[in-house]
Protein backbone atom coordinates (compact mmCIF):
# COMPACT_ATOMS: atom_id res chain seq x y z
CA UNK A 1 0.00 0.00 0.00
CA UNK A 2 1.58 3.53 -1.22
CA UNK A 3 2.20 6.23 1.63
CA UNK A 4 -1.08 8.36 -0.16
CA UNK A 5 -3.23 5.56 0.21
CA UNK A 6 -2.68 5.48 3.88
CA UNK A 7 -3.01 8.70 4.48
CA UNK A 8 -6.79 9.81 6.01
CA UNK A 9 -8.60 12.88 4.00
CA UNK A 10 -8.73 15.96 6.07
CA UNK A 11 -12.00 18.05 5.94
CA UNK A 12 -11.56 21.51 6.65
CA UNK A 13 -14.32 23.27 7.83
CA UNK A 14 -14.72 27.48 8.02
CA UNK A 15 -15.86 29.29 11.07
CA UNK A 16 -18.37 32.54 11.29
CA UNK A 17 -17.42 35.46 8.66
CA UNK A 18 -15.52 32.99 6.63
CA UNK A 19 -15.78 30.74 3.29
CA UNK A 20 -13.54 27.70 2.33
CA UNK A 21 -11.23 30.25 0.84
CA UNK A 22 -9.59 31.29 3.93
CA UNK A 23 -7.78 27.26 4.06
CA UNK A 24 -6.19 28.46 0.75
CA UNK A 25 -2.66 27.71 2.19
CA UNK A 26 -3.33 25.06 4.31
CA UNK A 27 -4.95 23.35 1.27
CA UNK A 28 -1.82 23.79 -0.87
CA UNK A 29 0.89 22.76 1.66
CA UNK A 30 -1.05 19.21 2.30
CA UNK A 31 -1.91 18.20 -1.65
CA UNK A 32 1.70 18.81 -1.91
CA UNK A 33 2.06 16.44 0.86
CA UNK A 34 0.01 13.81 -0.39
CA UNK A 35 -3.16 14.28 1.42
CA UNK A 36 -6.39 14.26 -0.21
CA UNK A 37 -8.32 17.48 1.12
CA UNK A 38 -11.36 19.36 1.03
CA UNK A 39 -13.07 22.52 2.52
CA UNK A 40 -16.67 21.78 3.33
CA UNK A 41 -19.02 24.88 3.04
CA UNK A 42 -21.32 25.38 6.17
CA UNK A 43 -24.69 27.64 5.60
CA UNK A 44 -24.27 29.21 9.17
CA UNK A 45 -27.84 28.88 9.75
CA UNK A 46 -27.92 26.84 12.27
CA UNK A 47 -25.50 24.05 14.11
CA UNK A 48 -27.95 21.89 12.71
CA UNK A 49 -27.94 22.71 9.56
CA UNK A 50 -24.35 23.24 9.84
CA UNK A 51 -23.83 19.36 11.28
CA UNK A 52 -26.09 18.23 8.39
CA UNK A 53 -23.73 20.08 5.56
CA UNK A 54 -20.34 18.26 7.04
CA UNK A 55 -21.87 15.07 7.31
CA UNK A 56 -22.77 15.36 3.41
CA UNK A 57 -19.45 16.49 2.53
CA UNK A 58 -18.21 13.25 4.98
CA UNK A 59 -20.19 11.22 2.87
CA UNK A 60 -18.93 11.59 -0.36
CA UNK A 61 -15.33 10.99 1.03
CA UNK A 62 -14.01 7.10 1.36
CA UNK A 63 -12.27 6.42 4.15
CA UNK A 64 -10.72 7.83 7.18
CA UNK A 65 -10.88 11.35 7.77
CA UNK A 66 -9.79 13.87 10.02
CA UNK A 67 -12.03 17.03 10.77
CA UNK A 68 -10.34 20.71 10.85
CA UNK A 69 -12.17 23.41 12.42
CA UNK A 70 -11.87 27.13 12.74
CA UNK A 71 -13.65 28.75 15.51
CA UNK A 72 -17.38 28.76 15.36
CA UNK A 73 -16.53 25.28 13.05
CA UNK A 74 -15.39 23.31 16.58
CA UNK A 75 -18.66 23.31 17.50
CA UNK A 76 -19.93 21.51 14.16
CA UNK A 77 -17.35 19.25 13.91
CA UNK A 78 -17.65 18.07 17.58
CA UNK A 79 -21.85 18.38 16.68
CA UNK A 80 -21.08 15.65 14.43
CA UNK A 81 -21.16 11.86 14.67
CA UNK A 82 -19.76 9.65 12.02
CA UNK A 83 -17.76 6.59 11.68
CA UNK A 84 -15.17 7.90 9.33
CA UNK A 85 -14.11 10.51 11.37
CA UNK A 86 -10.52 9.27 13.34
CA UNK A 87 -9.09 13.03 14.96
CA UNK A 88 -10.40 15.96 15.38
CA UNK A 89 -8.33 19.29 14.60
CA UNK A 90 -9.31 22.12 16.59
CA UNK A 91 -7.84 26.14 14.99
CA UNK A 92 -9.16 28.32 17.96
CA UNK A 93 -12.09 26.33 18.25
CA UNK A 94 -15.50 26.99 20.07
CA UNK A 95 -16.15 23.36 21.54
CA UNK A 96 -18.90 23.20 23.83
CA UNK A 97 -19.76 20.12 26.03
CA UNK A 98 -23.18 18.35 25.94
CA UNK A 99 -25.85 21.04 27.27
CA UNK A 100 -23.90 24.27 26.35
CA UNK A 101 -23.88 26.24 23.29
CA UNK A 102 -21.35 28.21 21.28
CA UNK A 103 -22.67 31.39 22.88
CA UNK A 104 -21.94 29.93 26.24
CA UNK A 105 -18.55 29.39 25.33
CA UNK A 106 -17.79 32.43 23.55
CA UNK A 107 -19.06 34.61 26.89
CA UNK A 108 -16.94 32.65 29.14
CA UNK A 109 -14.23 35.53 29.62
CA UNK A 110 -14.30 39.13 28.63
CA UNK A 111 -13.50 40.48 24.99
CA UNK A 112 -10.47 41.72 24.06
CA UNK A 113 -10.74 45.78 23.80
CA UNK A 114 -10.67 45.59 19.96
CA UNK A 115 -13.21 42.42 19.56
CA UNK A 116 -16.09 44.02 17.73
CA UNK A 117 -19.24 44.70 19.17
CA UNK A 118 -21.97 43.04 16.93
CA UNK A 119 -25.66 43.19 16.58
CA UNK A 120 -27.99 40.80 14.47
CA UNK A 121 -29.46 42.45 11.27
CA UNK A 122 -33.57 42.08 10.63
CA UNK A 123 -32.97 38.64 9.39
CA UNK A 124 -30.97 37.77 12.70
CA UNK A 125 -27.66 37.30 10.89
CA UNK A 126 -24.36 39.17 12.35
CA UNK A 127 -21.99 40.61 10.07
CA UNK A 128 -18.33 42.08 11.08
CA UNK A 129 -17.76 45.69 10.17
CA UNK A 130 -15.24 46.34 7.62
CA UNK A 131 -12.70 47.38 10.08
CA UNK A 132 -13.16 44.37 12.49
CA UNK A 133 -11.34 42.35 9.60
CA UNK A 134 -8.41 44.75 10.08
CA UNK A 135 -8.82 45.04 14.00
CA UNK A 136 -9.42 41.81 15.06
CA UNK A 137 -10.57 38.80 13.08
CA UNK A 138 -7.09 38.92 11.28
CA UNK A 139 -4.79 41.92 12.51
CA UNK A 140 -1.71 40.30 11.40
CA UNK A 141 -2.54 40.10 7.56
CA UNK A 142 -1.52 42.48 5.19
CA UNK A 143 -4.29 45.24 3.62
CA UNK A 144 -5.08 43.42 0.86
CA UNK A 145 -5.88 39.93 2.63
CA UNK A 146 -7.90 42.24 4.77
CA UNK A 147 -10.09 43.52 1.81
CA UNK A 148 -10.47 39.97 0.43
CA UNK A 149 -11.56 38.61 4.04
CA UNK A 150 -14.38 41.32 4.28
CA UNK A 151 -15.08 41.25 0.60
CA UNK A 152 -15.96 36.98 1.29
CA UNK A 153 -17.36 37.50 4.50
CA UNK A 154 -20.66 35.31 4.99
CA UNK A 155 -22.93 36.40 8.15
CA UNK A 156 -23.60 33.72 10.69
CA UNK A 157 -27.12 33.35 11.98
CA UNK A 158 -28.11 33.48 15.70
CA UNK A 159 -29.45 30.28 15.93
CA UNK A 160 -26.19 28.97 15.10
CA UNK A 161 -24.72 30.50 18.83
CA UNK A 162 -27.45 29.55 20.39
CA UNK A 163 -28.45 26.17 19.77
CA UNK A 164 -26.98 23.54 22.53
CA UNK A 165 -24.81 20.45 21.89
CA UNK A 166 -25.57 17.00 22.66
CA UNK A 167 -22.85 14.44 23.50
CA UNK A 168 -19.83 15.81 21.70
CA UNK A 169 -17.27 13.52 19.31
CA UNK A 170 -14.49 15.17 21.30
CA UNK A 171 -15.68 12.64 23.91
CA UNK A 172 -14.91 9.71 21.50
CA UNK A 173 -11.98 10.64 19.22
CA UNK A 174 -8.53 12.08 19.69
CA UNK A 175 -8.51 15.69 19.61
CA UNK A 176 -5.62 18.43 18.94
CA UNK A 177 -6.05 22.11 19.98
CA UNK A 178 -4.01 25.14 18.88
CA UNK A 179 -4.33 28.31 20.82
CA UNK A 180 -3.67 31.10 19.31
CA UNK A 181 -2.39 34.12 21.83
CA UNK A 182 -3.11 36.57 19.89
CA UNK A 183 -6.35 35.94 19.03
CA UNK A 184 -8.57 39.30 19.52
CA UNK A 185 -11.99 37.93 18.72
CA UNK A 186 -11.84 34.37 21.65
CA UNK A 187 -10.10 34.98 24.21
CA UNK A 188 -6.76 33.01 24.59
CA UNK A 189 -7.78 31.61 28.04
CA UNK A 190 -11.51 30.34 26.59
CA UNK A 191 -9.36 28.19 24.12
CA UNK A 192 -6.84 27.14 26.66
CA UNK A 193 -9.83 26.25 28.90
CA UNK A 194 -11.42 24.28 26.13
CA UNK A 195 -8.40 22.34 24.88
CA UNK A 196 -7.95 21.20 28.33
CA UNK A 197 -11.23 20.07 29.22
CA UNK A 198 -11.44 17.99 26.43
CA UNK A 199 -7.74 16.24 27.22
CA UNK A 200 -6.80 17.66 23.68
CA UNK A 201 -2.75 18.15 22.32
CA UNK A 202 -2.57 21.23 22.51
CA UNK A 203 -0.23 23.62 20.45
CA UNK A 204 0.12 27.33 20.90
CA UNK A 205 0.67 29.72 18.61
CA UNK A 206 1.82 33.79 18.50
CA UNK A 207 -0.64 34.47 15.39
CA UNK A 208 -4.28 36.15 15.78
CA UNK A 209 -7.75 34.30 14.90
CA UNK A 210 -6.55 33.13 11.45
CA UNK A 211 -3.70 31.40 11.83
CA UNK A 212 -4.35 29.36 8.91
CA UNK A 213 -4.00 32.38 6.87
CA UNK A 214 -1.27 34.46 8.63
CA UNK A 215 0.57 31.26 10.71
CA UNK A 216 0.06 28.26 7.97
CA UNK A 217 2.97 26.53 8.95
CA UNK A 218 1.65 26.34 12.74
CA UNK A 219 -2.36 24.91 11.05
CA UNK A 220 -0.32 22.40 8.98
CA UNK A 221 2.19 21.08 11.85
CA UNK A 222 -0.93 19.98 13.63
CA UNK A 223 -2.81 18.57 11.42
CA UNK A 224 -0.28 16.53 10.17
CA UNK A 225 0.42 15.21 13.80
CA UNK A 226 -3.13 14.24 14.25
CA UNK A 227 -3.17 12.68 11.11
CA UNK A 228 -0.11 10.91 11.64
CA UNK A 229 -1.40 9.60 14.79
CA UNK A 230 -3.75 7.54 13.23
CA UNK A 231 -2.31 5.98 10.40
CA UNK A 232 1.40 5.42 9.55
CA UNK A 233 3.58 7.80 7.79
CA UNK A 234 6.79 7.30 5.73
CA UNK A 235 9.92 9.18 7.18
CA UNK A 236 9.79 11.50 4.34
CA UNK A 237 6.66 12.79 5.57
Amino acid sequence: MSDHARKPSIILVHGAWADGSSWAKTIVDLTIRGYDVVAAPLPLSSLTDDTRALGRVIERISGPVVLVGHAYAGAVISNIDHDQVVALVFIVGLAPDAGESVGDVFFRNPPHPNAPTLSPDDDGRFWLPNDAFRNAFAQDADENMSAVLSAVQRPIHAAAIQETLGQPLWKKRPSWYLVAQGDRMISPETQRYVGARMGAVIHETEADHCPMITSPDDVVSIIRAAAGSVVPRSDSQ
